[in-house]
């Protein structure tokens, strides 16, 4: 172990081809960890890490020893587990090998002539090269395992068949395996539909709560001559780091004595304590580079305070408002604790709706509702990258 840690330092410094002892057990290594997933799914998992790090550490070998032009030895292997995976798993096992016979042939000769070198700075230390690539390593499997799941659930969407595994047809890519009837229970669900609409009749008044509340918050919150405003801010975004459950007891507690429990406005409400935080710290971030002396230069003009802020202030801070306004109407699209204690039947929103159909009948109907939320969750959020890089830009900083 200590000689191959030596040869892998030694083999990261910047010389044009690499030794055997470095490259073939880094795409062994690599090769165990595909052996690992595709082991699994044949029942074996030690037996595809075993046969996966041997074989590809053998692919490594033959690839740059003995098949002297590099473009056909990359091909020939692509061709080599195209064809084995047709043979093993069909059209799925097609798609799979091809991955794979890329990346192996592209991993390969990456390593063996050095080309990862190409792009760091000459002055780079092995420790510092292998650690620059373990670092995107290390992150590239954290989000793997974070987004597999949301992943696997698009495609069983589209299952033909009331179950939540994948069919024989789906593996075959048969079309008769899918269908969007899920979709269209949906749609045509009248217990589906109410729960849309009570989502859509709560949310976005929660949202204009928290935008409102939030705003003022921080605007105040910001200024130097604020009375324990750290004590203050702490009492308010408390919401986003009180355990939810915790939140919601006490708010059904504290609305049954008022009356609010089981009503609309008590859940806005309810809702919009649980955005209010996201609001808060968006635009408190966005008022960190925003130059004060604006708003005195408008009041030495005359302008009175509120139109200070609607014409020189808000413009400023609008993608900071914008954002924790996207992050609370998510929170409040999204929330389903607390409305399972301030709610009512007649309140039943779209994730309280998810959490029934899996406790009580387990539906499909859940996955298509899943993956549609999804990709509203992407454009939300596509929208907060753009309104950041406007902030950016307005602040003067080059969005990276």
């Amino acid at each position: 172990m200590l000689s191959w840690g030596a040869d892998l330092m030694a083999a990261l410094t910047p010389i044009s081809r690499k030794p055997v002892s470095f490259y073939v057990p880094v795409v062994a290594a690599f090769g165990a960890l595909a052996g690992l997933f595709v082991g699994t799914a044949q029942g074996s998992g030690l037996m595809g890490i075993v046969f996966g790090a041997i074989l590809m550490g053998a692919v490594a070998f033959v690839l740059t020893k003995l098949i002297p032009n590099e473009r056909v030895g990359r091909w020939g292997l692509f061709g080599v587990l195209v064809i084995a995976g047709v043979l093993l798993g069909g059209i799925p096992g097609l798609i799979i090998g091809g991955a794979f016979g890329w990346f192996f042939g592209w991993l390969t000769f990456w390593l063996f002539e050095g080309r990862y070198r190409g792009h760091l700075a000459p002055f780079l230390t092995p420790g510092q090269v292998l650690w620059h690539y373990a670092f995107r390593v290390i992150c590239g499997s954290i989000f793997v395992f974070l987004i597999t799941p949301i992943i696997v659930v698009m495609p069983l969407s589209f299952n033909a068949q009331d179950f939540f595994t994948f069919t024989p047809e789906m593996l075959r890519f048969d079309p008769a395996g899918y269908s969007l009837k899920h979709y269209r229970d949906f749609f045509n669900n009248e217990d589906w539909q109410n729960a849309v609409r009570n989502s859509i009749r709560i949310a976005p008044v929660a949202t204009l709560l928290s935008v409102g509340f939030g705003t003022l918050a921080a605007i105040g919150l910001s200024q130097p001559h604020v009375p324990f405003r750290r004590a203050i801010m702490a009492v308010l975004i408390s919401p986003m780091i009180v355990p939810l459950i915790i939140s919601a007891a006490g708010m059904y507690f504290f609305y049954s004595r008022i009356g609010l429990q089981g009503t609309y406005i008590g859940v806005v409400l309810a809702h919009a304590a649980l955005g209010i935080p996201f609001v808060i710290i968006t635009v408190t971030a966005t008022l960190v580079g925003f130059d004060n002396s604006l708003t005195r230069a408008a009041a030495n003009m005359g302008a009175s305070p509120v139109r200070t802020f609607f014409k020189v202030q808000m413009p400023l801070i609008l993608p900071g408002v914008i954002s924790g306004g996207l992050f609370a109407f998510i929170t409040s699209f999204d929330e389903v604790v607390v409305v399972l204690f301030v709610g009512s039947a007649g309140q039943k929103t779209l994730p309280w709706q998810m959490f029934t159909g899996l406790r009580e009948q387990i539906s499909p109907t859940i996955l298509a509702v899943a993956t549609l939320l999804v990709a509203i969750s992407i454009l939300l959020l596509t929208t907060l990258e753009l309104l950041r890089r406007r902030s950016e830009r307005l602040r003067g900083i080059t969005p990276t």
